[in-house]
């Protein structure tokens, strides 16, 4: 059974090279052949393309698909996950945040389920450093707003590592409404109203500097997503331009 990893990246030069050699020298060795990383830049201004291929040069399970255009997380795992040719289709994010051994435990796990994701918040987690409160609060309010608005009964669809069968994944991709910060939310929305099955694991992941996330605009920014992205399902879909002019304005006026 074949494996694809895709790992969308975006300006990570820094963070990708011990991300990818890790999981190259990992996969290549258990795996051989029925594994393959599709390592996806995507609207980058620094070398992150060039130090994927120079990896993959070592290392011919690694694909390199570079993206020019600003098409956000989404985007990239949409067009690796097109050119993946494994039974089994996931994504990771390019941090490292996520260890190999990390994400061969969703691929020892999967069995008969339609889709296996990685929790930080499940019992028997290990996540470190502990995250501040804010970010906390942050994330328990995201899942809490995800838990009302699509009914998804799981403790965290931000962590960045998920698995899904190809047959899963790909009729999920060409229904999928958006590709920013709500995609993880709108994929697993999807696979639920496919009627595949989500299974949930404890993980261990470590938090890696160099993020350029700010919390307090990155909550404004997932809270809208979601609300667009419920909107985007229900009849209220007309709406959702003057939602964005709305956050436009407050965006501008926080700024």
């Amino acid at each position: 059974m074949k494996l694809s990893i895709v790992i969308p990246a975006h300006n990570e030069e820094k963070r990708l090279p011990p991300m990818l050699e890790a999981y190259a020298s990992y996969f290549s060795e258990k795996y051989g052949n029925e594994a393959e990383l599709i390592v996806v830049p995507n609207f980058c201004n620094d070398r992150t393309a060039d130090v994927a291929r120079t990896i993959g040069l070592r290392y011919p399970q690694v694909r390199v698909i570079e993206e020019a255009n600003r098409v956000g997380k989404g985007g990239a795992v949409l067009l690796g996950a097109k050119c993946a040719e494994g039974d089994l289709v996931g994504f990771v994010d390019a941090d490292g945040a996520t260890s190999p051994e990390a994400f061969d435990d969703l691929v020892q796990k999967i069995s008969l389920d339609g889709c296996i994701i990685a929790s930080r918040w499940m019992k028997g987690s290990d996540m470190s450093p502990k995250q501040p409160l804010s970010r906390r609060i942050a994330s328990r309010g995201f899942n809490l707003m995800v838990r009302i608005l699509f009914g998804l009964k799981l403790t965290d669809t931000q962590c960045g590592a998920k698995l899904f069968r190809r047959e899963v994944i790909l009729p999920v991709l060409r229904n999928l409404g958006v590709t920013n910060w709500a995609f993880d939310v709108d994929m697993l929305f999807q696979t639920k109203r496919l009627g595949a099955s989500i299974r949930e694991i404890p993980t261990v992941w470590h938090d890696v500097a160099g993020s350029k996330v700010e919390v307090g605009r990155a909550s404004l920014n997932m809270t809208v997503a979601l609300v667009r992205l419920r909107m985007f399902y229900s009849p209220l879909r007309f709406m959702i331009p003057v939602l964005g002019r709305l956050v436009e304005r407050l965006l501008r006026y926080s700024g």
